[in-house]
């Protein structure tokens, strides 16, 4: 912590008094902030699930920590009054007093740290940024939301009638400044984007425009709060163990190739079959390529469901590998691609890797007219939803920590079991536990045997139903 100086000090002071003033008044308050504090809320319950550790620093009355269910929360706050009326009764919430450019008192790491209308009222952000990041471990999210310049002046006018809270001047920080101050602390930002069009008590019409009027192009410009989704910015790489999941289905034709093409990867590489409704011999001739190549660690498993997503499901279950990797067995995506998947998730750049097929030029049949608008359309579609670039939402290769797919598979419940082919299962895990997507671009090639196993126009409209549900339980929430 940098030593605070006399004018810093006597802000802090002024800070304090005007915070535990706010306090009291709230005793009887019936203000704006009623609406805007229970959009917050439902904004923060999709964007942390329950069960974490999670640090909120500027907690306030603590409504909002205790509204996340962590499995402990702390709350900091640097006024008294607001610390006597923070929720209690509740074990598994601490609440501390101390100033946000001074953690030193806590101990970490949290999985989870909130700055929730903070670095609008702080002496220095960055210092507060540093402090936090102490407290960070290599997987921790830290989630911010801050005003937009553009409410400067309606804010103020709902303060001077009384709809508001009322505040001291303020930090009126551009989305491009925090990222900075975030870089500068040692943070990497995953995503970017505004919420609360509309932060008066007005039902439905309330709800209509701070669900879904606030997601459309320019509208989106107007709103009250930024929030950015950062992570400690680590790039130390890992010697982690591999599990190449190979989904297989009449594709006895491409099974030598796999083990003799599938590189090995970091500590140690097995690779995992899951057959299911082969019309050829594809689980006998894995069962005799296992037998032909005891030097590499192989398992093979009979799927009982179908499709490809439960054949996925399957494979990660049975998987002891830190790291899971998706193969198709067409290999249409290179065995040997799949170190730059591990490169890029080990050395921390990256934590979802997904496989592109639309940078390089494609051989000649590797991928019909209409599949590549497809991919293309769903790929726009998919970035707009996720709030995170989705180049090629169709590429079967896949790559994640374990841990991220047990914690996505934990809480599949919110999105359900509507996936036949696994990759918009993971891709909304994904986006919805904020995990830093990054694209890895490959060279797509022809299928040397067998046929795709992917209607066009069935499973094309399949698709666009996705889209639908991904619009309603991660955009307009």
């Amino acid at each position: 912590m940098r030593p605070m100086d006399s004018a810093s000090t006597t802000y802090q002071q002024t800070r304090i008094a005007h915070w535990d003033s706010v306090a009291k008044l709230r005793d009887n308050w019936n203000g704006l902030g009623g609406a805007y504090h229970r959009r917050l809320v439902e904004v923060y319950r999709f964007l942390v699930s329950p069960g974490q550790r999670v640090l909120e620093v500027g907690s306030g009355f603590g409504d909002l920590l205790a509204a996340l269910a962590p499995s402990h929360g702390t709350g900091v706050d640097f006024a008294p009054e607001m610390l006597t009326r923070s929720t209690r009764g509740q074990d598994a919430l601490t609440f501390v007093r101390a100033d946000a450019h001074d953690l030193s008192s806590l101990e970490g790491p949290f999985d989870v740290i909130i700055l929730s209308d903070l670095v609008n009222d702080v002496w220095d952000v960055q210092t507060v940024l540093e402090e936090v990041h102490r407290l960070c471990a290599p997987r921790t999210r830290v989630i911010l939301n801050f005003y937009s310049n553009l409410w400067q002046m309606t804010l103020g006018l709902a303060q001077k009638i009384k709809l508001a809270s009322p505040l001291l001047d303020q930090n009126w920080l551009t989305p491009d400044d925090v990222r900075g101050m975030l870089h500068l602390a040692g943070f990497e930002t995953i995503r970017h984007w505004r919420e609360i069009l509309l932060p008066l008590p007005l039902p439905w019409v309330e709800r209509f425009f701070n669900r879904f009027v606030v997601r459309l192009p320019l509208f989106d410009e107007l709103a009250l709060s930024n929030f950015i989704v950062a992570r400690p910015h680590v790039l130390q790489a890992e010697e982690l163990s591999v599990s190449v999941i190979v989904p297989a289905r009449n594709e006895s034709g491409n099974i030598q190739a796999i083990f003799e093409r599938t590189p090995k990867m970091g500590r140690s590489t097995e690779l995992i079959f899951v057959e299911g409704g082969s019309r050829d011999d594809t689980y006998a001739t894995i069962e005799r390529e296992m037998a032909a190549h005891p030097e590499t660690p192989s398992r093979l498993l009979r799927q009982t469901g179908t499709g490809k997503g439960d054949a996925v499901r399957v494979g990660f279950a049975a998987a002891t590998g830190d790291v899971l990797m998706i193969l198709d067995a067409d290999l249409t995506v290179p065995p040997e691609d799949l170190p730059r998947f591990y490169e890029a998730l080990a050395s921390g750049r990256g934590e979802f890797i997904n496989g592109v097929r639309l940078v390089y030029p494609m051989e000649k049949m590797a991928m019909q007219g209409l599949n590549f608008l497809g991919n293309k359309f769903f790929s726009l579609a998919f970035t707009f939803l996720l709030g995170q670039s989705i180049k090629d939402t169709l590429c079967g290769t896949k790559v994640l920590r374990r841990s991220d797919y047990e914690s996505i598979a934990a809480n599949r419940a919110y999105f359900g079991d509507f996936d036949p082919f696994g990759d918009f299962d993971l891709i909304f895990g994904a986006a919805k536990h904020n995990l830093k997507i990054v694209d890895v671009p490959i060279r797509y090639r022809e299928r040397t045997y067998g046929t795709t196993n992917i209607s066009r126009w069935k499973h094309g409209m399949l698709l666009m139903r996705m889209v639908l549900y991904a619009a309603r339980r991660i955009k307009f929430v």
